[in-house]
């Protein structure tokens, strides 16, 4: 039985990447016909947290990428074959009898140099060579190095066994390293938690895992794992190494980007604030890097397509060597396209559950039934995600603000309500006498009402209409006026009017 697996160090929220990694696990599990376990390496004390971890496991769930095996949660996971725990500090034991047989057949040892110490090497190193490689001393007094682990604070070195070696990648085809490629490197911390290299060896091994589908930023370490599994006596798995994922600009995706402030969104949390959908992401990163070799009727290539599809349809032969660029305008207009197909109450639920975990105080005055759905009908057809319609901008923005919390656009108040003779400030009480009067207060009468006003008056509608408008948004741009005022309400508009008229004087 075939076995992939995710395995995330819980270090922050789930970063794209990872997350494209996490997506191809799955659907080469569910094409194999396989199993797709999740593993926690959670052995960075420092910069592990539980915060990190329930973030991951949420992250993944509202992805719809569903683990197979691994820690429960939302109804997914447990340990059916019994390989757990899923949480490397849950299985240090493991990795203690591994180091310890590495040690006791002389394939590993003790090191105790400091860290000031090693950074000397390096700095001395920079300066002959430019480069650093750990290799054991000449004359290393091996029986004086093992009577000093029990007093001294250690890290555990590998050989490297300075042999050549050639791997099958199943993206990249046969690769080669050459015999002095690596040098002598950490299994074993200080503290006694194994390197990343010690933990993944153990584990895969442990928990039969066959295929390892990893980003390019691994191939590096493969042959350091291959000679690992070679002298630990384990099998080593079916490698393959997909593309990089990198700016449109072809630099990183860093998370340490993310402490900026003006860093562009990184992680599936960033994105889900920003009110994308679980589809439309795993839709777009489906695509960097894999894609289905499909043409359409029309001759385009298929490029929408569920998770479903994406499961019954992945291979590795049609996953790339290059880096994959991350096109958010891309991004952008697969969630427009997508959100506008959706029918208006499915629209709306989504829309009142991104509110709910981002923005409830949004929710406010749309909490009405039949505003809610004015309010659909109104930003609909523009909004590219479920965060832009009351974003600062957005469509939607006037519907939730408070009656005095918005600015007027001074360019608006110059133009549509003071200019023109009458003017569209002139206009607003007679305006809000008509609607206040109004028997239903619902989008066609209240463009009705407007349309008499002007004919009464001799001037064109957009006189009477965009006095409205900028008096009860700010603006002069807005979704039709006959849904904006219903959608705001009576009481409302007249208090908006009433407030425009208060603080807009002529010149």
């Amino acid at each position: 039985m075939e076995v992939v697996r995710f395995a995330p160090s819980p270090t922050g929220h789930l970063h794209v990447g990872g997350a494209r990694t996490a997506l191809f696990n799955w659907a080469w599990a569910r094409r194999l016909g396989g199993r797709f376990l999740l593993r926690i390496e959670d052995t960075d004390v420092l910069r592990s947290s539980d915060a990190s971890v329930a973030g991951i496991l949420e992250d993944l769930a509202w992805l719809g990428i569903a683990w197979d095996e691994g820690p429960t949660y939302a109804g997914v996971g447990g340990d059916p074959r019994g390989v757990g725990p899923f949480f490397q500090s849950e299985r240090l034991a493991l990795y203690r009898v591994a180091a310890e047989k590495l040690v006791a057949e002389d394939l590993a040892y003790p090191a105790f140099e400091t860290p000031e110490a090693l950074e000397a090497l390096r700095q001395s190193a920079k300066s002959e060579t430019g480069a650093f490689r750990y290799l054991r001393p000449a004359g290393f007094d091996r029986a004086a190095a093992l009577a000093r682990m029990a007093k001294e604070e250690h890290v555990i070195r590998f050989r490297w066994p300075h042999e050549a070696v050639t791997l099958r990648d199943e993206i990249l085809g046969e690769i080669s390293f050459p015999a002095d490629f690596g040098d002598d490197f950490v299994i074993v911390k200080r503290d006694g938690f194994p390197t990343y290299h010690l933990g993944v060896v153990v584990d895969d091994e442990r928990m039969g895992v066959t295929h390892v589908l990893r980003g390019q930023e691994h191939l590096n370490n493969t042959p350091r794992h291959v000679f690992l599994q070679r002298a630990l006596g384990f099998r080593a798995p079916v490698y393959g190494h997909l593309p990089l994922i990198q700016n449109p600009d072809g630099s990183k995706m860093s998370k340490r980007d993310a402490a900026r402030g003006d860093a562009p969104p990184i992680t599936v949390e960033d994105f889900r604030s920003l009110g994308y959908t679980p589809e439309v992401l795993v839709n777009f990163l489906a695509l960097l890097g894999w894609n289905p070799g499909e043409k359409l009727p029309d001759g385009r290539d298929r490029e929408r397509f569920d998770a479903s599809y994406l499961a019954a349809h992945f291979s590795l032969a049609r996953v790339g060597r290059g880096n994959a660029k991350f096109d958010r305008l891309k991004l952008l207009a697969f969630s427009h396209e997508a959100l506008a197909a959706l029918p208006d109450a499915e629209w709306l639920a989504r829309w009142q559950a991104w509110c709910e975990r981002y923005a409830p105080e949004a929710r406010g005055r749309l909490a009405e039934p039949e505003r809610a759905h004015l309010f659909v009908q109104a930003v609909k057809p523009r909004a590219r995600t479920l965060a832009e319609p009351t974003a600062p901008g957005g469509p939607g923005r006037f519907a939730v603000v408070p009656d005095d919390g918005f600015a007027y656009d001074p360019k608006a108040v110059e133009k549509l309500l003071l200019k023109g003779e009458p003017s569209g400030l002139a206009l607003l009480p007679e305006l809000a006498k008509r609607l206040a009067a109004l028997p239903d207060f619902a989008p066609e009468a209240i463009e009705a009402d407007v349309g008499a006003v002007a004919a009464e008056r001799g001037v064109k509608l957009g006189v009477p209409a965009q006095a409205l408008r900028t008096a009860v948004t700010g603006a002069g741009a807005s979704p039709p006026l006959g849904l904006t005022l219903a959608i705001l309400g009576r009481e409302a508009v007249a208090a908006r009017i009433a407030r425009c008229l208060r603080e807009v004087r002529p010149s």
